[in-house]
């Protein structure tokens, strides 16, 4: 059996922010299962599980893992980067032109 932890409660702020989405039926009532296993309200349950969700979902896409061999070839790369190509000097030079930095 899976103990429940409410990370959501664990947040310090008020709920003010509203969703609002339709389901089907199956997913509902699996939802519903789950809840009540779990010792919780439907919406508890379904709130905790797609803010984990989301956390993993940000966390994979903010973290690159390297393999030891793929790490080697990133950071040789890195430190022998290619030569700037024509398309890539005139890309700067385009920037330079429309782009006013302050």
């Amino acid at each position: 059996m899976l103990a429940f932890s409410d990370k959501v409660s664990e947040i310090n702020e008020r709920s003010t922010a509203r969703m609002n989405f339709r389901t089907k039926p199956r997913i509902k009532e699996a939802i519903h299962q789950a809840a009540l296993l779990s010792g919780v309200d439907d919406s508890v349950f379904a709130l905790n599980a797609a803010y984990q969700s989301a956390i993993e979902t940000i966390t994979a896409h903010e973290r690159t893992s390297l393999r030891s061999v793929d790490h080697e070839a990133f950071f040789a790369v890195l430190d022998t980067p290619a030569a700037p190509t024509k398309k890539l000097r005139d890309a700067f030079d385009r920037y330079k032109e429309t782009v006013i930095s302050k």
